[in-house]
C-alpha cells in the first residue's frame, strides 16, 4: 500500500488515529439518485453492469468525483456470491432480486454448489480497473453480504419483512441452517480475499436483515459464522461490521469482529460508541435527512459531530443507504459540511 493510501482520512479513522478532518463516504453512494448514473442503468441491466469491469469502475469513481467522498465502495451486489453456490438470481425492475430456487429445506441446503470464487473473476477485474482508475489518496472498500443476510436472501427467495421462511429452517432444522451459513461463509473468505487481492484497502460486510433477530438467536445462530468469516481474511485490513436495525446487537456484533462497528439511525451515536468501546465506528445520519434544506442537513450533521467529539475512530456515513429521491445537491452538502465542521 503506498503512504498516501495509508494515511488517508479513512484508514487512519479504521485505525483510530488522529485525523484533519473526520472522513465520510456514503452507504449507496452511487446510484439512482444520480442522473448520469440512470442514463447508464437506461441501456444496462442492473446484472450486466455490475459484470463489466469497465462500468463498475466507471461508476465508482464517478460518485466519488461528483461527491467529494472520502474512501471509494465498489458498485457490485451482496447477492451475486449466490450464483457460484448454484441459485439463480434476477434482478426484476420494481422489485428488486428474486432467486428461482430458494433453499427451505436440508435437501435444497445439500443441492447446494461447492462454490468456485473464480466464478466471480469480473468483480476481481472490476477492483484491478477502479483502483487504477481512482485518485491514489482515495482507499478503495469491497464488500459482501454478512452470511445471515445472504442467507436470508436466499431462503426468501426475494426481500421480505418478517423472514418467516428463514427462521423457519434456522429453528426447524439447526444442522441444516449451520451448514448453509457454512458455505456462505467460507465462500464469502474467499470472495473477500479475492478483492483485497485485487487491490482493496478495506472491506465491508453488509448485514441488512440481522435486525430481524434478537441476541439469543444472533449468539446462537450467527455469531459464529460471522466471527470465522473475519477470522479468515487477509490481516492487516480494516473490516467494516454494519447492519440496520442492530441497536439490540451491538456488543454481539463488535464480539463477532470488526475494526469498525457500522451504526444505523436508529441509536444516537454517543450511546452506541460509550456502549462498544475500543472500537471505530460508522455512522449514522438517517438518509431521509438528505431530503431536508442545506440548513437541516448540516445542523444534523454538527449533531452527529458533536456525538463523536472528535476521539479518534469516527467515520461519518449515513445510518442506511441514500434514497433514490436525494438531491444530489444536498449529498454534496452533506460532504463539505462534515469537512467544514470537523476540520481539527
Amino acid at each position: 500500500m503506498t503512504p498516501a493510501l495509508h494515511d488517508s482520512p479513512f484508514l487512519r479513522a479504521c485505525r483510530r488515529e488522529p485525523v484533519p478532518t473526520t472522513p465520510i463516504w456514503l452507504l449507496r453512494q452511487a446510484g439512482r439518485y444520480q442522473s448520469w448514473y440512470q442514463e447508464i442503468r437506461a441501456r444496462v441491466p442492473f446484472l450486466d453492469l455490475c459484470k463489466t469491469p469497465d462500468l463498475v469502475a466507471e461508476v465508482t469513481t464517478r460518485a466519488v468525483e461528483q461527491l467529494g467522498v472520502d474512501a471509494a465502495i465498489l458498485f457490485s451486489d451482496i447477492l451475486l456470491i449466490v450464483e457460484p453456490l448454484g441459485q439463480e438470481l434476477s434482478f426484476e425492475k420494481g422489485d428488486g432480486p428474486a432467486i428461482a430456487n430458494p433453499v427451505r429445506s436440508g435437501k435444497d441446503v445439500d443441492r447446494l454448489r461447492t462454490p468456485d470464487v473464480g466464478e466471480l473473476g469480473f468483480v476481481f477485474e472490476a477492483v484491478r480497473r477502479t483502483r487504477a482508475a481512482l485518485p491514489a489518496t482515495i482507499p478503495l472498500i469491497g464488500f459482501c453480504g454478512a452470511p445471515f443476510t445472504v442467507a436470508a436472501y436466499m431462503c426468501e427467495g426475494s426481500t421480505s419483512r418478517d423472514f418467516l421462511l428463514t427462521k423457519a429452517l434456522m429453528v426447524r432444522d439447526e444442522g441444516a441452517w449451520h451448514a448453509l451459513l457454512e458455505r456462505i461463509t467460507m465462500a464469502s473468505i474467499d470472495y473477500l480475499n479475492g478483492q483485497i487481492d485485487a487491490g482493496v484497502q478495506a472491506v465491508q460486510l453488509f448485514d441488512s436483515w440481522v435486525g430481524a433477530l434478537g441476541p439469543a438467536d444472533y449468539r446462537r445462530y450467527v455469531l459464529p459464522h460471522v466471527r470465522r468469516l473475519v477470522q479468515g481474511l487477509r490481516p492487516l485490513v480494516p473490516v467494516i461490521h454494519f447492519g440496520t436495525g442492530t441497536a439490540a446487537l451491538l456488543e454481539l456484533m463488535k464480539e463477532a469482529g470488526g475494526d469498525v462497528i457500522g451504526l444505523d439511525f436508529r441509536v444516537e451515536l454517543d450511546e452506541a460508541w460509550q456502549r462498544l468501546g475500543d472500537v471505530a465506528v460508522m455512522g449514522n445520519l438517517d438518509p431521509a435527512i438528505l431530503m431536508a434544506t442545506p440548513e437541516v442537513i448540516r445542523a444534523r450533521a454538527r449533531r452527529i459531530l458533536d456525538q463523536a467529539a472528535f476521539r479518534p475512530g469516527h467515520i461519518f456515513n449515513l445510518g442506511h443507504g441514500i434514497f433514490q429521491e436525494t438531491p444530489v445537491e444536498n449529498a454534496i452538502a452533506l460532504v463539505d459540511a462534515v469537512h467544514e465542521l470537523s476540520a481539527r
